[in-house]
């Protein structure tokens, strides 16, 4: 009798997650999770919180102990070869410590932080003390974050709306190695997306502005950013590629509740 199970040529590239789960997989561990295998990734998980909330908001998260957290990703890197790091709302300043132990531990994998601090309605992610240490501890870890520009202003403790490259150079200076900043929450019929390395920037990509409010796009970009890093892509082809998938997704957007669009990931099969 054969078998008609799939056989890969290859295992696919293995991509470790670090995020909050969200019950209608509109962002969270969910949303990375179809990103990632929509792109021809393996997606592996470390839970980093359990949250309440639907497509209108969020009514409470409840963060993972935090070796609980070093116990699922270090079984996971024990176990398969891992190409790439993902990190999404990690729920506590102990959380933060225990992914940065975990990044430096395995230096040669490159880590994109999406450093979530409220969700799109703006309930609080993040506060003073878990951006401390997201700054101190996993920024130097990251090969690329992707904050869109209201959280790249508290990050920075700036308000200056038209000054990116400032913004940007003083994001980098913390020790990331690349910032990508997201342009949604900018006026304007495009949104535009820029990204930064430590000589200035590297590219800069507009888009059509889509209608309506959209419910895990930046977990979207981020995961894919990380899929095109797994799969070998250079920073700037990555952020590119996972922008192309981005937008398709959120053009084919659907609304299954009474609040925000969920981007469809899946639409290389329609």
């Amino acid at each position: 009798m054969h078998s008609s199970r799939f056989h890969p040529s290859a295992p696919p590239p293995g991509v470790l997650v670090f995020a909050a789960s969200d019950p209608v997989s509109g962002a969270g561990v969910q949303a990375d999770l179809l990103t990632l295998a929509a792109l021809g990734c393996h997606p592996t998980t470390a839970i980093t919180a359990l949250t309440v909330q639907d497509t209108v908001g969020v009514t409470s998260v409840y963060p993972v102990a935090a070796e609980i957290v070093d116990q699922q990703a270090r079984a996971v890197l024990a176990d398969m070869p891992i190409t790439a790091f993902k990190v999404g709302v990690l729920g506590s300043v102990e959380n933060v410590a225990a992914v940065a132990a975990i990044a430096a531990d395995y230096p040669d994998i490159p880590l994109v932080l999406d450093p979530v601090l409220a969700s799109g309605r703006g309930d609080a992610f993040a506060d003073d003390e878990l951006i401390a240490a997201l700054i101190e501890h996993l920024f130097p870890r990251a090969a690329l974050i992707t904050p869109n520009t209201v959280e790249a202003r508290r990050l920075t403790a700036m308000d200056h709306p038209d000054d990116p490259e400032q913004i940007a150079a003083r994001l980098l200076a913390c020790g990331p190695r690349h910032a990508l900043l997201t342009g949604a929450h900018e006026p304007g019929d495009s949104v535009c997306n820029r990204l930064y390395d430590a000589n200035g920037l590297l590219r800069a990509d507009c888009w059509p502005r889509l209608p309506g409010e959209f419910h895990g796009s930046g977990c979207t970009l981020a995961s894919a950013c990380a899929a095109g890093l797994a799969q070998g892509q250079n920073m700037p082809l990555a952020v590119r590629a996972a922008q192309v998938f981005t937008w398709q997704s959120l053009a084919r957007a659907f609304r299954p509740g009474q609040g925000q669009y969920l981007p469809w990931r899946l639409f290389h099969g329609d």
